[in-house]
């Protein structure tokens, strides 16, 4: 990796961080350029545009969240093993692998839902993709005999969705001590509800 290249990498590590305290639309080049130390004009080289930096910290985040938590449950065995890796993951990147500010995606969305523009447009596709994933992973325990064969997996996709949402709100708002618990409990109960009789 050449050194411009590693300095884009290490602006958008440090983006994203950032990003997650001050929200996308709080963060600008300017801002960005003081925290590291950097020329505007030298950052602007890299992302021309607010809006360019936004897109790129949102792409640059979920390849982060691709490597530390789909990967990872990917190579777990197929069917129900799996989607518990992506609960654990999911819940591991909102407890300890994500920065200071929490996840950039729930922070993200709160901003800009009503906000139409680029940035908004890749993060509704992240988290499309993300609900896909889920929907895939229900779609493969059919397959593998763990979930029952009538399962709607779009409706187990977000009833999982809802689920995280829900965690981060109850640990990071709420600062409740127990939404680590519940949350585990309300996963295991919507396991129950879609596994086969049988298992």
């Amino acid at each position: 990796m050449r050194k411009g290249e590693l300095t884009h990498q290490a602006i958008l590590e440090r983006a994203i961080q950032l990003a997650s305290r001050l929200g996308l639309q709080g963060l600008s080049i300017g801002g960005l350029a003081d925290e590291l130390q950097l020329s505007k004009s030298g950052l602007f080289a890299h992302f021309r545009s607010k809006t360019s930096l936004q897109v790129e910290i949102l792409n640059a985040a979920t390849a982060l969240f691709t490597e530390r938590v789909i990967r990872p449950a990917l190579m777990q065995p197929r069917g129900e093993p799996r989607l518990w890796a992506l609960f654990e993951g999911w819940l591991a990147w909102e407890k300890e692998l994500v920065p200071e500010g929490g996840c950039i995606f729930v922070a993200a969305a709160t901003e800009l839902d009503d906000v139409p523009g680029p940035a908004r447009d890749r993060l509704v596709q992240t988290q499309r993709d993300w609900l896909d994933c889920l929907a895939q992973g229900a779609r493969i325990a059919i397959a593998e005999k763990h979930f029952r064969d009538t399962v709607d997996v779009e409706q187990f996709a977000h009833e999982m969705y809802a689920m995280f949402l829900g965690f981060h709100h109850s640990a990071r708002l709420m600062k409740d001590p127990r939404a680590e618990q519940r949350t585990r409990r309300a996963f295991e109960t919507l396991m129950r509800e879609y596994r086969r009789s049988d298992c």
